[in-house]
């Protein structure tokens, strides 16, 4: 890699405050704010709206859509006509 030209590649801290979950992994982003972790280091610390403790595809949370129903509504409204046997 060339020097000089590339973001600093450090230990960052992203915590989600909604489900109180955080963790530390490697990152380019930069924050003003920092936090002690577990091993007794101080990292810089970014918080974030969604992670995977509190989206709900991955919590199970998430709502399955009826669209066999979507499909007979909007084969009834718009006219398409039942197969003949």
């Amino acid at each position: 890699m060339k020097p000089g030209i590339h973001p600093d590649y450090r230990p960052v801290v992203f915590r989600d405050k909604a489900a109180d979950f955080a963790f530390l992994t490697r990152s380019t982003l930069t924050s003003t704010k920092t936090v002690e972790w577990e091993d007794g280091n101080t990292y810089p610390v970014v918080d974030v709206e969604t992670s995977s403790a509190s989206h709900p595809f991955y919590t199970g949370t998430a709502r399955v859509l009826d669209t066999a129903g979507r499909v007979e509504r909007f084969e009834r409204r718009y006219g398409r006509k039942p197969e003949a046997r």
